[in-house]
Formats: structure tokens, sequence, C-alpha cells
């Protein structure tokens, strides 16, 4: 023998008019449908297994950030290579390699100013106390 289940209501419509209950040919009331509400863990749980899965994060991506503040140059070339990467297998790691892109740029820029200040100086320094200045 089949257990009774107990009456479900129906679901409201979405303008709010419960619809009447349609019987089944053996008489029995159709099951309401189940709504499909978002399970999430509690606070501070962790997932259930099939969950949400991130992708793994691209090395070249952590790479270029490394470099970028040891070898700016190698962090641009690491920065490029990673996005294209990154674009064509979709890992994560778009950020890191982001600000491997920008730190390496930065760093290029300001060495590049501070060689071009070195040659300014020494040849400042070279035209105002110069081999001719000796000479009286």
């Amino acid at each position: 023998m089949t257990d009774p289940q107990p009456p479900v209501p129906p679901v409201p419509s979405a303008d709010g008019v419960t619809p009447p209950a349609v019987p089944t040919p053996d008489g029995a009331t159709p099951p309401a449908a189940p709504q499909a509400a978002p399970v999430y863990p509690a606070y501070g749980q962790p997932a259930a297994p099939g969950g949400y899965y991130a992708p793994p994060t691209n090395t070249l991506a952590i790479i270029a950030l490394v470099l970028a503040f040891v070898i700016s140059i190698g962090g641009i070339i690491c920065g490029h290579i990673a996005l294209n990467q990154i674009k064509r297998t979709g890992e994560g790691g778009r950020g890191l390699a982001l600000a491997g892109l920008i730190i390496g740029y930065v760093f290029t820029g300001i060495g590049l100013l501070i060689v071009i200040g070195y040659i300014v100086f020494f040849a400042w320094l070279a035209t105002t106390y110069g081999a001719s200045s000796y000479y009286y």
C-alpha cells in the first residue's frame, strides 16, 4: 500500500491569483511545481562539492607581477604573453597580468627618466667644468 501524500497547496501565479488545482485522471491532486531557490552554504562554511569552480591562475601572470618589481622589461614581456594565454584558455589571473604590465611600464619609464637625468647632468658637468676650464 502506498502512503497518502498530504495535499500540496497550489502555487500562486505571477499576478498573485492562485490557479485552481486540476485533478489527475485517478482523482489525486498533482503536486505543485517546486520553487527553484538557490541554496548557499552558511557564512564561513565551505561550499558543497560540485559548487563554484574557480579556474586555475595563469603562472605567467604571477611571474609578470614578480618580475615587474625586479626586472621591469621581463614583467612587461610576461604580462603580454600571459594576457594572450588567458584570453585563449580562459584561465584566471587577468588582474595579476595587468598589474605586472602596468607596474613594469611605470618602472621602465622611471628608469628611463633617471638615465636621461644622469646623461643631462654629466653633459652639463662636462660643459661647465670640462677640460677647457683648466687652461688659463
